[in-house]
């Protein structure tokens, strides 16, 4: 199935539609079509469609073409001096307090953080050095509660390994206490989990941690959903992200449905959302979703910030001919049947996409859904080639559609 480029809104000038604050660039010929593809499964989830959309001015905004990179060609992991070997390095200051200070989005009990007062295992034995790569993998191999024990000082471990978590766990949850930062090296995914398509458990929790320098160079390939997410891959159970950050995360460059430079979740557990609360994604980038990827998933992003994150990818989806495809949704890319994604308390600015939706690209196939944005700044979010509202890609059943806005500025 296509789904079609937004109308244009010609002129330029700045007007308020029902609490929505949106900027309309000059008109730009129509875009090339883009539809979703990926795996589907045998069964969809269940999603309720509240009432018609919100209309929002849409704006086309022309992008600056770009040289397309070498296929598979890495982007930079971030600017910072990146810790080498197996064990951990102290760091100078403590971590800064993720998310978006100023959100003030109700949020639900099933997305704060879980009690980590009585942990199943500790990573570390109070020292810097204590805390390795092997021991992070033994331990969430465990499963249960983990916490960390380093020292007084904030530490980065440096991943060798990809920690997996054990199918058969209930729950995993890592809390690294706002001190203990996880790093790829430019070279590996950190964490990942593969419940099976739609399953309940396991249930994932991150809470008061910090990803950097994460990599998935595994490429998209006909048949599989397992690729992308940079620092977190998930298929199936369940996912919650608190109070972290993740920064300089990312996947490979190319793939029309490939994304999650940060993290990728596809085909969860349908009764439940992914939870993305309070947490900061910054200068992560992947083909598509330079933040936050999913296939047929839920996601609710709560009082959060996601800042000058990428889709590098180019040729859209389908991919165009003589283009490897991607390059859609700057910070959050969606895709699959009946599923909804809701913003709530959260900014979200200086995102870009080579092709569509600068800042959010939503596509549902069939079975309907609806993108929510409450309580939210989206403002200088670029897309390259389409959007049908300013940053913003939303497509529902194959019709251009309009997200549901209120209190927020979508600029």
């Amino acid at each position: 199935m296509r789904c079609r480029g937004g109308a244009l809104l010609t002129g330029i000038g700045c007007l308020t539609l029902a609490a929505v604050t949106a900027c309309a660039a000059p008109q730009s010929p129509a875009p090339r079509s883009a539809a979703p593809q990926g795996a589907v499964p045998t069964s969809a989830p269940t999603a309720s469609v509240p009432g018609a959309p919100v209309a929002v001015a849409s704006a086309m905004v022309p992008g600056i073409k770009t040289t397309p990179h070498a296929s598979g060609a890495k982007t930079p992991r971030g600017s910072g001096t990146q810790p080498t070997g197996a064990g951990s390095t102290v760091g100078s200051v403590a971590l800064s307090a993720p998310g978006n200070p100023a959100g003030r989005a109700t949020v639900p009990a099933a997305a704060q953080a879980v009690d980590t007062s009585h942990p199943d295992h500790v990573v570390g034995d109070g020292t810097p050095g204590s805390c390795t790569s092997a021991a992070v993998v033994a331990a969430v191999a465990a499963g249960g509660v983990i916490t960390f024990s380093c020292g007084q000082d904030p530490v980065t471990i440096t991943m060798t390994a990809t920690a997996t978590v054990a199918s058969g766990s209930h729950q995993v949850v890592l809390d690294g206490g706002g001190k203990v930062t996880l790093s790829g090296g430019g070279k590996a995914q950190i964490l990942a989990m593969n419940a099976g398509w739609q399953q309940q458990w396991p249930q994932l929790v991150v809470q008061n941690l910090a990803f950097s320098d994460a990599y998935s160079g595994t490429q998209q390939v006909s048949g599989s959903s397992v690729y992308g997410g940079g620092a977190i891959f998930d298929e199936g159970g369940q996912l919650k992200v608190v109070n972290s950050a993740f920064t300089g995360d990312s996947c490979y460059t190319s793939g029309p449905d490939l994304g999650g430079g940060a993290i990728r979740a596809v085909g969860m557990y349908p009764a439940s959302p992914v939870y993305i609360t309070h947490d900061t994604f910054s200068g992560n980038s992947c083909s598509n979703g330079g933040a936050l990827s999913g296939l047929y998933a839920h996601f609710d992003v709560i009082n959060s910030l996601l800042t000058g994150n990428k889709a590098v990818g180019w040729g859209a989806n389908p991919a165009k001919a003589g283009t490897p495809g991607g390059g859609s949704g700057g910070a959050i890319y969606t895709d699959g049947n009946q599923y909804d994604l809701s913003v709530s308390g959260t900014v979200m600015r200086d995102n870009t996409a080579r092709e569509g939706g600068g800042g959010i690209f939503f596509v549902v196939n069939s079975g309907g859904g609806t993108l929510t944005i409450d309580s939210s700044t989206l403002q200088g979010n670029t897309s390259g080639e389409f959007q049908n509202a300013p940053g913003i890609f939303d497509s529902v059943n194959g019709q251009d559609t309009q997200p549901v806005v209120t209190g927020s500025s979508v600029a």
